[in-house]
């Protein structure tokens, strides 16, 4: 199963009150665009991640090296390329500053989780909170994101029919339970095989364009 941490995807369903023009597909894919483009640097082997159990509570994922896809300059230039990409965005210049923050955000994010393993820009030093060497903290952090993230999103909206309602509801499951499949299953067989699932969020973007064509903003 791909790596899954539901607080990013808190940040999409969330801003969906914030600016409803955009659809959900980008609001999911802006805060994990860091890691959609993450897998292929690894696989290409530009960026390196090992699996070692006990690196941290939360994770066996060791992050050896991301600087192109996760450091802190890389993520605006991302974000930057990613709104330029989004028509609603290019017409708007407060949906262009929400796809940035939300990509910029999955940095804040993991600069909060990770033990030092986030860089500036490349080659700079690393730094991290590491939250991630506490699981109750780490989920006490992730699971109140989510519940408020998936809140607001259907606060924000209405299903225009029943898979409308399902849809997100499966969604919403599905993303609880891989991140606890991720949690309590056995670490990956290789840093490939991580890469390699890693490909599978992509896929979750897709999810939210499909839902977004069978909801609506509330008083849209």
């Amino acid at each position: 199963m791909p790596p899954v941490f539901i607080g990013h995807f808190a940040l999409g369903f969330a801003a969906k009150k914030v600016e409803p023009r955009l659809s959900l597909g980008v609001l999911l894919a802006a805060p994990q665009v860091l890691d959609l483009v993450w897998p292929l640097f690894v696989l290409a082997g530009v960026e390196r991640v090992d699996v070692v159990p006990g690196d941290t509570a939360f994770t066996p994922l060791a992050l050896v090296s991301m600087p192109w896809s996760h450091s802190l300059v890389m993520a605006v230039l991302w974000g930057a390329a990613f709104a330029a990409l989004v028509p609603a965005a290019r017409r708007a210049p407060r949906a262009a500053a929400v796809v940035v923050a939300l990509v910029v955000s999955h940095w804040v994010l993991d600069w909060v989780s990770h033990r030092p393993d986030m860089p500036l820009w490349p080659g700079s030093p690393r730094f991290g909170l590491g939250l991630w060497n506490s699981v109750p903290g780490t989920l006490a952090v992730e699971l109140a994101l989510y519940a408020g993230g998936v809140w607001l999103y259907s606060r924000a909206t209405r299903a225009r029919n029943r898979t409308g309602r399902l849809a997100f509801a499966w969604l919403v499951a599905f993303l609880f339970v891989v991140y606890f499949a991720n949690l309590l299953g056995p670490p990956p067989p290789s840093s490939r095989a991580v890469a390699v699932s890693a490909l599978a969020l992509w896929l979750i973007p897709a999810w939210g364009a499909w839902i977004e064509r069978h909801r609506e903003p509330v008083g849209g």
